[in-house]
């Protein structure tokens, strides 16, 4: 009972939600099946040890709500955490999606790989000067593997016609 009041909220009223102007990086997760996408906005600093963290994220998606869902949680996740964390993140979710049906694990993956595409696109822009945005498209799809067809019907006449 208490998943479903934090579903509810992340349906509600989504963290993170939005753009970063003029961000440090932006990364795109692209369904090439119907268009869907997400954009995940970062700003990053460096810590004390170096290591780069992303100190503000947020994501836009024109996806389905499971997509919003998904895009809450895992910026949420994100934040304030180093690379390499965010790395082991990407990887955990990644992981856990290849135990669920491929048209229900589309939505995270689509999240993951633009946080992915977001975090390589800042390390590569820091390495050729110029802001890189990539964009990055899920392996699973949104529509069962299963094909299906409605057979042709015949018509019934109304016995009093």
């Amino acid at each position: 009972m208490e998943m479903d009041k934090e579903i509810i909220q992340h349906m509600s009223n989504p963290n993170n939600y939005g753009r970063i102007e003029d961000a440090d990086s932006i990364g795109i997760g692209e369904n090439p099946q119907n268009g869907e996408k997400v954009l995940v906005y970062i700003d990053v600093e460096k810590d004390c040890s170096g290591e780069y963290v992303i100190a503000d994220i947020a994501f836009e998606a024109i996806a389905c709500m499971t997509t919003v869902v998904a895009g809450s949680i895992i910026t949420q996740e994100a934040r304030d955490i180093t690379f390499s964390k965010c790395e082991e993140l990407i990887s955990v979710t990644l992981g856990m999606l290849e135990n669920v049906p491929p048209e229900e694990a589309a939505c995270s993956e689509m999240v993951a790989v633009a946080l992915k595409a977001a975090i390589d696109g800042y390390l590569l822009s820091q390495e050729k000067g110029e802001k890189q945005t990539l964009i990055y498209k899920i392996g699973h799809s949104c529509s069962p593997d299963k094909e299906f067809s409605i057979e042709p019907q015949e018509e019934k006449q109304c016995k009093n016609c």
